[in-house]
């Protein structure tokens, strides 16, 4: 355990002096204040350009904005954010075997186990820190200026978006068991991610995919309730186990 720990710590310090763990939360601090800046500027920008629309034809009415048009916003903005994340995070194991690193900290003792695990524990610890500061800032903005009641089921929504970026890291953190290269990582990740979101198209059957957890922002607006998702949350959540699971004997067999 005095070695997990070791290996935790030294991961995080890597993070702080990489400037990761900075890039990240001004990453997601902006995408938090974007939110309701874009909602608030919305109607002003709309009266720019009402002049040039009203020379083409075209009218603009009155526009309401509310705590909604935020949390659209913030549906909106937030696979950008994991996206990014996604790129600073896929060479963290590749990386490591690239630079010999990993070799030297097994050949002292660190089960390779306790490594996946770490770096994973880190990623998911990071992520989940960084969502929800998007959200807490977005949060108080809203309040600040409209009302946040307006959006019903707002904790629900939220939490299956997250539990969805849950599912992509794992996914790309078996990959990176996997794969040799940080590209080879990326392209996989985003691969698999497509291959979730077109199944999800699939009428009935795609119910079950990740991907129809990234459609959780419309129980805010009431067009679906959370219990439609009861399917896809259970196979994201048994799946992010089951790379974490199927990564450990594949990491384990790797050669260094």
């Amino acid at each position: 355990m005095s070695a997990f720990i070791a290996f935790l710590k030294k991961e995080i310090l890597e993070n702080i002096r990489s400037g990761k763990l900075l890039l990240l939360l001004i990453l997601f601090t902006c995408f938090g204040i974007m939110n309701p800046a874009i909602a608030k500027m919305t109607p002003w920008l709309l009266e720019i350009m009402s002049e040039e629309l009203a020379d083409s034809g075209m009218t603009v009415g009155t526009v309401e904005v509310n705590a909604l048009t935020s949390w659209t916003q913030f549906f909106k903005n937030i696979p950008m954010a994991l996206i990014v994340f996604v790129i600073v995070y896929a060479p963290s194991f590749t990386k490591e075997y690239g630079s010999g690193t990993l070799t030297l900290l097994l050949t002292r003792g660190l089960a390779r186990y306790k490594v996946l695990l770490a770096k994973a524990l880190i990623i998911l610890s990071f992520w989940t820190v960084g969502y929800y500061l998007c959200f807490g800032i977005t949060y108080a903005y809203n309040a600040y200026f409209w009302d946040n009641s307006l959006a019903t089921g707002l904790g629900a929504s939220v939490a299956l978006w997250w539990l969805f970026g849950v599912w992509v890291l794992c996914a790309m953190i078996f990959l990176s068991a996997v794969c040799p290269s940080s590209s080879a990582v990326l392209i996989g990740t985003g691969g698999m991610t497509l291959a979730v979101y077109l199944f999800s198209l699939i009428p009935k059957v795609g119910d079950y995919s990740p991907a129809a957890l990234m459609g959780s922002s419309g129980i805010i607006f009431g067009t679906v309730k959370a219990g439609e998702f009861a399917g896809c949350t259970v196979i994201a959540v048994m799946f992010s186990l089951a790379f974490i699971a199927s990564a450990v004997p594949i990491l384990n067999r790797k050669q260094l």
